[in-house]
């Protein structure tokens, strides 16, 4: 049921979304030049490796997150828009609207045995960790977070996370890490 839920309602996503993400597309092109899409390759359902798909939201230039980042890339991530196009990798079967955010596969290899529990689902685009607290939160919450969805994932908890991630995205709260522009680097426990 998970999976059609997700195909449906990405598909119907994209229908509705087709011009705002040609328009995003376009001042992309004006904003950061090319390439328009970031990938990295994250770690999927067991483990497994898959390009994740995201509007790019920095200069391809040496130098910090801060620096990098220009104000077109932090409205980008205040809202979430480039996450958009992660709906793609949910048609392709390698993410899902809910579940753990896929995190890069260098971390893999830095989990605990319980950490490496998130990876028993589908990564989502939206999650029980993002729906509380986002990048506010240390590894360890999120990691905490991660694994209850795991343990506690149902249909109807699903449909309250994508309700309460729209009230998240429109709040812009904790899109970065306290004295980060972006995230800090999970090293491990």
């Amino acid at each position: 049921m998970k999976r059609a839920f997700d195909l449906v309602s990405s598909l119907l996503l994209f229908a509705v979304l087709c011009l705002p993400l040609l328009v995003i597309t376009v001042l992309q092109v004006i904003k950061l030049g090319h390439p328009i899409f970031f990938r990295q390759t994250r770690a999927g359902r067991d483990g497994r490796a898959f390009k994740i798909l995201k509007f790019r939201s920095m200069r391809n230039c040496q130098g910090s997150d801060e620096e990098r980042l220009i104000a077109w890339g932090q409205f980008l991530r205040s809202t979430s828009i480039d996450e958009l196009p992660e709906l793609w990798n949910v048609l392709k079967g390698e993410m899902s609207l809910v579940g753990p955010r896929p995190l890069p596969t260098i971390y893999l290899e830095r989990y605990s045995p319980e950490q490496a529990r998130r990876h028993e689902v589908l990564p989502g685009i939206t999650g029980w960790a993002q729906v509380n607290g986002r990048n506010g939160l240390s590894w360890k919450e999120q990691f905490e977070l991660d694994l209850w969805y795991v343990e506690n994932r149902s249909f109807l908890l699903d449909l309250k996370i994508l309700c309460l991630t729209v009230s998240t995205v429109l709040s812009r709260r904790d899109i970065a890490e306290e004295g980060q522009a972006t995230r800090s680097e999970f090293f491990g426990n």
